[in-house]
């Protein structure tokens, strides 16, 4: 039973995932259905955490809009997401960031990642 999983999830794996880190400030395209329009709608934030493996694998990004703060979780293999792309990398030490959910303006930012 587990190959026959193992085989099934690997046939809807992306095979042009980016290349992405928690830190990373990332602009999702992602596909939007309106009725019978589609159309592709852009956010973009922090890559707050990545988790899972294979098929499962998501991440979570969070911006702030209008002084809120906004959450989005996305299967990194979803047919939704269009593509990720990658605007600044992030220096960071830890694989979660849920202490940025605290803070508030120039606290909340990550530093950039010089190389």
């Amino acid at each position: 039973m587990n190959e026959i999983i193992k085989k099934i999830e690997a046939e809807q794996l992306k095979e042009n995932v980016p290349e992405f880190n928690v830190g990373d400030t990332v602009r999702v395209h992602a596909k939007i259905k309106e009725g019978n329009r589609e159309r592709i709608q852009v956010f973009e934030g922090t890559v707050l955490k990545k988790q899972g493996g294979g098929a499962r694998a998501t991440f979570t990004v969070r911006k702030t809009s209008n002084g809120i703060g906004v959450e989005k979780t996305w299967p990194l293999h979803s047919p939704h997401v269009e593509k990720v792309e990658v605007v600044r990398r992030g220096k960071v030490r830890r694989a979660k960031l849920n202490y940025l959910r605290k803070r508030v303006g120039k606290a909340a930012k990550v530093k950039e990642l010089v190389k």
